[in-house]
């Protein structure tokens, strides 16, 4: 007779053969132990993970250059969230099985090409395998790369966002907050944020997602830098250089622009608009600049976003 156990044990040796790159094996376990208790959550949920990348990795056999494998199995990560909206339940060990064995596949396929000679120093290869390390688990690996990869790429929010994930793991909070204001500064567009693995910023998304009752990526990017520095997350600041304070009043003088004459993007300018505000209110108050300058730029918060505004002073 079969019990509970049994049902558990294989899907276990289903996430072993997971971790061991064998998905087929893993959908052959899990519908083994979906005939004894049809009504297993968590089976029910493994097999259909399982199916959705034993689909969408078909594709790669037709594929011969191990780059465009790697990128193609990565680039399938955002439907595999999207897909996860509509499946029930959450089960972490099916996660971290899942993406070990997505990221391990891919990784695989970047060592191929990294080789001794000018591959080293492409960013785009060491920022690949720097998400990978990471997503296997070897954070200290991930690290390596991910600090090459911004000597090239110093302005790039993608990179810092990968780094600053590692440091928060690797529990370097310090740093790991420093880099993700600096990420979502520069290029929050860019940032899969279902992709990052600490807490520090998943928490963000999910209290917007629960709170403001936000449901679109691209808004909630936007959004995490401004709600992380009202909720204490983004606190560590570093002081900005005369060029860079330039560069970002220039941006907010743009921003304005493109707001007043296209309102219909206020759900992505806005969010970042604050951001750029709360960046020189910290420059002008490190500077120590005039309550005139720092009452000036509070007012453009309060005309902005009087929600914003207010929260500021709680």
């Amino acid at each position: 007779m079969y019990t509970d156990q049994t049902v558990t044990g294989l899907i276990h040796k289903a996430y072993e053969k997971l971790n061991a790159s064998d998905a087929e094996s893993a959908a052959a376990l899990l519908e083994e132990a979906l005939q004894i208790d049809f009504n297993n959550e968590e089976t029910k949920y493994a097999l259909k993970s399982v199916n959705f990348w034993i689909e969408h990795t078909a594709p790669i056999k037709n594929m011969q250059n191990p780059y465009e494998k790697g990128g193609y199995l990565l680039s399938q990560l955002k439907l595999y969230y999207v897909f996860l909206e509509n499946v029930k339940g959450n089960f972490d060990l099916c996660q971290y099985s899942i993406k070990r064995y997505v990221f391990s596949l891919a990784l695989n396929y970047f060592k191929d090409i990294l080789g001794d000679g000018v591959n080293k120093h492409d960013p785009g290869l060491l920022l690949l395998i720097g998400r990978c390390y990471k997503g296997v688990g070897n954070y200290d690996e991930a690290k390596n790369y991910l600090l090459q990869a911004t000597r090239f790429r110093r302005e790039d929010g993608e990179t810092l966002a990968e780094l600053a994930d590692v440091n928060a793991l690797l529990g370097e909070t310090t740093t790991a907050k420093l880099l993700f204001r600096e990420a979502f500064f520069l290029n929050p567009e860019k940032i899969e944020v279902r992709g990052m693995e600490s807490e520090m910023v998943l928490k963000i998304r999910s209290k917007l997602i629960e709170e403001k009752k936000f449901d679109d990526e691209e808004e909630l990017r936007e959004w995490i830098p401004v709600y992380g520095k009202l909720w204490g997350v983004f606190t560590v600041t570093r002081e900005l250089k005369q060029i860079e304070a330039g560069r970002l009043k220039q941006a907010i003088h743009t921003l304005e622009t493109e707001y007043r004459g296209n309102p219909s993007q206020k759900k992505t300018k806005i969010p970042r608009l604050i951001n750029h505000y709360f960046w020189l209110l910290d420059y002008y108050e490190k500077k120590r600049s005039s309550p005139e300058l720092i009452d000036g730029v509070l007012a453009k918060i309060q005309v902005t976003d009087k929600e914003i505004y207010d929260r500021y002073f709680r």
